[in-house]
């Protein structure tokens, strides 16, 4: 017995060892960031997700959920602060909803405010900081890591923007099938950007020739690849904030109550109070120019398309670069364009709606905007039933102001207008700033050690389990016989 006993530990020490034992990699952790993109008009969240296991440092990145905020932008809370925070909160519900439970507390947030919160700080700083401490103080109640909420500079939006484009376009990294890995492209072709806001404009790319006064904005590592752009923000040229400023150029220049809008549709009126100029710094209320008091004054369309175009272009002050091409107005710094650019946000919202689209001739756009902008007012909202009525009698000033800053201002010819591509989203990804910054974040995040255990290859381990099983019965058969 005793001997059966030995000869049927030897045959299963033998077996375990004829089992070959080989070591498995568990597959990368799944982790998530989420972004708040905190405009002059509205708020936006982004939910993104990426493998813990990193490609040369930065990860890769996949929107997960996108959620408008209800209501406008949260500068718009300036004096209601606790507003700004409460109006978080539908988003933040949905984004707990994506994000597995056990992952939550480990979820970076991040809140980055833009244009509107930049003008916000100039006009009333206090109120500023109020504002993004309730926003805080909100996100924080929420069971992830809270990284904090910040204004943003110009040029940080540009450049995040930067990224996010040339990111979704695979310029920096691209899947290979037949190598089973993500290699950067061959002679990648680098996108620049065009972002148009309520109350900025950002304009990012990779000149051909070197570039004088580099800012930290401009420099970065992606993928193992350094990459510097030129990338300049421009305060109170978006759009909402050129309607603005249109506006008081057109009531300075009248001593009526009744004032002629050469961009606004024929039979198409819009009062408004003086006082609204003294709501923003880009409307400076001590223009001497205006009226005293905050007497309401009332614009009517006279659906002029040249005389629209002319009043938009007398916004910028082109002088002040002389014959410099490099420069774009006011004096601002900028190297001749270079590439094929993605315009996007309100540049292709604009153009969209015009229906106007790639590979039309130059010449062909500008007609379509003329002739839109002597259309009346009856005709346009008759022809667009569906369209905000709010907006509609404002595309014809968005137009040729769009039309100005990327001819006259930035410099784009004939040539170089067919390398301008309006779009808003690439694959399910929104074009924007905050994948660039949730992006160049991941470069911060350690990835994660690789977790090794010991595995078995199944179909040995299944045979030499039943092969034990079968020399123990065997093994017990001998003992009781």
């Amino acid at each position: 017995a005793i001997v059966g006993a030995l000869v049927t530990l030897s045959i299963i020490a033998l077996v375990l060892s004829l089992v070959k034992i080989e070591d498995v990699t568990l597959p990368p952790t799944v982790k998530y960031g989420m972004v708040f993109d905190a405009g002059s008009s509205h708020t936006s969240l982004f939910v993104y997700e990426w493998d813990s296991a990193k490609e040369n440092d930065t990860g890769v990145v996949s929107q997960t959920l996108s959620c408008d905020v209800q209501g406008q932008g949260i500068s718009s809370y300036a004096n209601d602060p606790l507003k700004a925070g409460d109006s978080l909160r539908e988003c933040l519900d949905k984004a707990l909803k994506v994000v597995p439970a056990a992952k939550q507390r480990n979820v970076p947030a991040y809140l980055g405010a833009t244009a509107g919160m930049r003008l916000l700080r100039e006009q009333n700083s206090s109120a500023a900081d109020q504002v993004l401490a309730e926003v805080a103080k909100t996100m924080q109640e929420y069971p992830m890591a809270f990284k904090g909420a910040r204004i943003l500079t110009g040029e940080e939006e540009g450049a995040y923007g930067w990224i996010t484009i040339n990111y979704l376009l695979d310029s920096f990294t691209k899947y290979s099938p037949k190598a089973h890995m993500w290699v950067r492209p061959e002679a990648a072709n680098i996108f620049g950007a065009l972002d148009l806001g309520g109350a900025s404009t950002q304009i990012s790319f990779m000149p051909e020739s070197s570039v004088i006064n580099w800012n930290e904005a401009s420099k970065f590592t992606l993928y193992g690849y350094n990459y510097n752009i030129y990338t300049h923000s421009y305060l109170c040229y978006g759009q909402n904030e050129m309607l603005k400023r249109l506006a008081k150029e057109l009531i300075a220049l009248s001593s009526s109550t009744r004032v002629d809008h050469p961009c606004y549709p024929k039979d198409y009126s819009e009062t408004i109070s003086l006082s609204s100029f003294r709501t923003s710094p880009c409307t400076n209320g001590s223009d001497p120019r205006l009226p005293l008091g905050d007497r309401n004054v009332t614009l009517e369309g006279r659906s002029n398309a040249s005389g629209c175009l002319a009043a938009i272009k007398k916004l910028f002050n082109f002088s002040a670069c002389g014959q410099s091409q490099d420069c774009t107005f006011d004096g601002v710094y900028q190297p001749p364009v270079s590439g094929q650019f993605i315009a996007f946000s309100a540049f292709y919202y604009n153009f969209k709606f015009l229906n106007l689209t790639e590979g039309q001739s130059l010449a062909a756009v500008r007609e379509t905007i003329e002739h839109f902008c002597t259309r009346s007012w009856e005709d346009l909202s008759s022809s667009y039933p569906d369209e905000n009525p709010e907006r509609l009698p404002k595309y014809c000033a968005n137009a040729n102001y769009i039309l100005t800053l990327l001819l006259d201002a930035y410099k784009f010819n004939e040539t170089s207008w067919n390398n301008i591509f309006f779009q808003m989203k690439v694959g399910n990804a929104n074009v924007g700033w905050t994948l660039g910054y949730m992006l160049n974040l991941t470069n911060m995040i350690p990835a994660e050690a690789p977790a090794w255990v010991k595995g078995h290859i199944p179909s040995l381990w299944a045979a030499a389990i039943t092969f034990i099983i079968l020399t123990l019965a065997l093994g017990l058969a001998a003992l009781l016989l």
